[in-house]
């Protein structure tokens, strides 16, 4: 008797141990620069982070001042990592020099641009699966929707909430996550 309790309680701690060690962390990805640097993520540590995929040739492209703005405002505290993709429309058909070059002239963009990767579909990127699936994330499940998504990050690499393209950088939610 004794014995099937202590068998039933070691698989037990054996799964849940199964379990948490395959929720990643935000630290645990290594990503590239749009000129194709390593990126350790873990090099965020402490600071809170919004990571967005981002357009050339969306509507919601204006958001790159927006996303600028909050930045050189809140950059002691916050990183904005942005993911050039092209999964909508094609709207993200540049190379990384034209979009390096694009976002520059056009925004004056200081905050990181990452390589260009897909984030959705067979191809997503590892980091957008972490994203999108409580799964691997521990949080919650959501879908990219369309260019300027943002997944904000809390300072120890937590998921904290998704805010789809309509819902501006700047918004009174986003402000809110910032002052806390």
């Amino acid at each position: 008797m004794k014995t099937k309790k202590l068998v039933l309680i070691v698989s037990m701690l054996t799964v849940s141990f199964t379990v948490f060690s395959q929720t990643k962390n935000f630290y645990d990805f290594k990503i590239k620069t749009l000129e194709g640097e390593n990126f350790d993520l873990s090099s965020l540590k402490g600071k809170k982070v919004m990571v967005v995929n981002t357009a050339s040739k969306c509507g919601y492209t204006p958001q790159y001042k927006d996303l600028e703005e909050l930045y050189q405002k809140y950059k002691d505290e916050l990183v904005i990592i942005g993911f050039p993709a092209n999964n909508f429309l094609n709207q993200e058909p540049g190379s990384a020099f034209e979009i390096r070059q694009f976002c520059t002239e056009n925004y004056n963009i200081t905050f990181p641009l990452m390589e260009k990767i897909s984030v959705r579909g067979k191809d997503i990127h590892p980091l957008y699966q972490w994203l999108t699936s409580k799964e691997m994330n521990g949080v919650m499940d959501s879908d990219v929707k369309w260019n300027f998504q943002k997944y904000l990050i809390d300072e120890n690499g937590n998921l904290v909430d998704v805010l789809y393209s309509k819902e501006k950088p700047d918004s009174e939610k986003v402000i809110t996550w910032l002052s806390n």
